[in-house]
């Protein structure tokens, strides 16, 4: 993300002193005092000159000092300048880290959901953040046949050709009895009406027909319609698990996190969804890791938190996307290229199947 043209203001030695504060502050969570960016700094400074910087990057946005404290701590504009400009990102070298990642996927490289369960996992076990993947979207389903087979009790099962292989079963309960040749015909008339179409147009292409004038259809398109209104739902609900999350206890361990108030909506935010989905959603289509810090998310609740996610891809489609939350002061360096490795590990995983 660009920033706001301030950058232009930090000269070299403010980026060295403005880097070491980030990094220090990172790994010790602690307000840093200018005695220590000046001996871990490695410039030749006075204490003084130092206080001077920190003032302007203070003045800048860059930094601020909580409540009376002599020290400083990163904003999330010092934050996103230490990620933009200073920080260089390595790729992944710790063995045992991938290792442990390959181990997490290996273990149900088979079951596409439960993949998706072990990354998550993966990503929690191995940052010791919160992981978060969304469920692969089923990249252009379409209708290839349907066939209905009566049961008892005016039942039906609707057996649904997906992509010319994939087959899904769905048992519906009608309104009548239809005898099997009824349920033939309408099979023959929705394959004819619409394989090929994906299956969000034969809702759309339901919905159109079902707001024409009854007179205009004889009884073969309307028992076939009907039927298909519980096969096809003109308002389908959201899948129930869109979003997998691994390890939101994690964030109890970070003092900036630990307000119970904030904790419990943040696990509420878990828990319903939708804001962080609509979040990881904005990255589907993104080249590479992306990464949300503080108010950048767009939503109160994360505003101390930072989302670093990619997104993972099948048969050459980007069909969902992975990553961590965690606190602004979260190892960057680090988190970044573990969930760049996982994406592509991910992705692997599931073109294996294919």
């Amino acid at each position: 993300m660009p920033g706001d043209g301030h950058e232009d203001f930090l000269n070299e030695r403010a980026q060295r002193l403005l880097k070491t504060l980030v990094e220090s502050y990172i790994r010790d969570g602690q307000p840093v005092g200018s005695r220590a960016l000046s001996r871990e700094s490695g410039l030749n400074l006075s204490s003084a000159t130092v206080r001077n910087v920190v003032a302007d990057l203070e003045h800048l946005g860059f930094v601020t000092s909580p409540h009376t404290s002599a020290g400083r701590i990163p904003t999330s504009k010092g934050y996103r300048f230490f990620v933009n400009t200073l920080l260089k990102v390595q790729p992944l070298a710790a063995a045992d880290e991938l290792s442990a990642l390959q181990r997490h996927l290996g273990r149900h490289a088979d079951n596409p959901k439960e993949l998706v369960a072990s990354a998550s996992q993966a990503l929690s076990a191995v940052t010791r953040l919160a992981g978060v993947v969304t469920v692969p979207r089923q990249a252009q389903a379409s209708l290839s046949q349907i066939e209905f087979v009566g049961l008892s009790d005016n039942r039906v099962l609707a057996i649904l050709v997906v992509n010319g292989r994939e087959v899904q079963n769905r048992i519906l309960q009608l309104d009548r009895y239809f005898s099997p040749d009824e349920l033939r015909r309408a099979a023959n008339y929705l394959n004819d009406k619409f394989a090929g179409d994906a299956l969000d147009a034969v809702r759309s292409h339901l919905l159109s027909q079902l707001q024409e004038a009854r007179e205009q259809m004889n009884q073969l398109m309307m028992d076939a319609i009907g039927i298909a209104q519980r096969v096809f739902p003109t308002d389908p609900v959201a899948p129930e698990a869109d979003m997998v999350v691994a390890g939101e206890t994690n964030l109890m361990g970070f003092a900036e996190l630990s307000n119970v108030d904030k904790l419990r909506r943040l696990f509420e935010a878990f828990n319903e969804k939708r804001d962080i989905l609509h979040l990881l959603d904005l990255s589907l289509h993104s080249d590479g890791v992306q990464i949300f810090i503080g108010q950048e998310s767009g939503y109160t609740i994360l505003d101390d938190c930072s989302v670093v996610v990619a997104p993972y891809t099948l048969d050459n489609e980007v069909v969902g996307v992975l990553g961590v939350i965690g606190p602004t002061r979260m190892a960057y360096e680090r988190v970044i290229p573990i969930v760049d490795i996982t994406a592509r590990l991910l992705g692997s995983a599931l073109n294996s199947r294919t």
